[in-house]
Parts: C-alpha cells; sequence; structure tokens
C-alpha cells in the first residue's frame, strides 16, 4: 500500500465543547455571526462545525492554519478574545482543545485480490 507523505505540514486545531442544553442555540447563533471573520483571519485555511453524534449539546470545531504563528495571532488577538469570552459562558464543561500537524495522508490505490 502506497503512503503519500503530506506536502506542507499545517497546524490543525480542534476544540471541544459542550454546552448548556439550554444555551445551545445562543452557541449556534454566535458562531453564524462570527465564522466569516474566523475563516477570513490571516492563515486560516479551513474551518469546520462538528456536532457528536447523538449529543446535541457537544461541539467541535475543526480549523486549519497555515503556521503555528498564525494560529497563535488568532488566538491573542481581541476579536478572538471577545468571541471566546462570549462563548465560555455558554459552558457546562470546560473545553478540551489540541493542536496536531498531518504526518501522513492515505490515498487509496487499486488493489488485485485474483
Amino acid at each position: 500500500m502506497q503512503i503519500n507523505k503530506t506536502e506542507k505540514s499545517m497546524i490543525i486545531r480542534i476544540v471541544k465543547m459542550t454546552f448548556k442544553k439550554e444555551l445551545v442555540k445562543d452557541f449556534l447563533r454566535n458562531f453564524d455571526e462570527n465564522k466569516q471573520k474566523i475563516r477570513q483571519f490571516k492563515g486560516c485555511q479551513y474551518l469546520e462545525l462538528w456536532q457528536e453524534d447523538g449529543k446535541e449539546n457537544v461541539f467541535c470545531t475543526h480549523s486549519h492554519w497555515e503556521t503555528a504563528k498564525d494560529l497563535e495571532n488568532y488566538r491573542h488577538s481581541a476579536f478572538f478574545e471577545s468571541v471566546w469570552n462570549y462563548t465560555k459562558t455558554l459552558f457546562e464543561e470546560k473545553a478540551i482543545a489540541f493542536s496536531v500537524q498531518s504526518k501522513e495522508v492515505v490515498k487509496p490505490e487499486f488493489l488485485n485480490y485474483n
């Protein structure tokens, strides 16, 4: 099986958030109001919102950043501080956040079983 190394390692940021059930709509409204500003922040290459299967109040943001410095600049911006400070008021549990780098992308290949 052929494994292709990624050509450029960007930073992938995952943030898991558990909200008070009665405040999920507030989070979704706030995310909708700010998602384009996040996506257009320097270095942000990708932004996606996930919802945990079967759990209406558990969400993750999945974002790709060109460099670690771009992510840090975002995390230390007045914009992030404002959005994050509001978001934290909606939590049922403390958020879990981590950053990773892709090491390999495995592409499918045709396998001959004859």
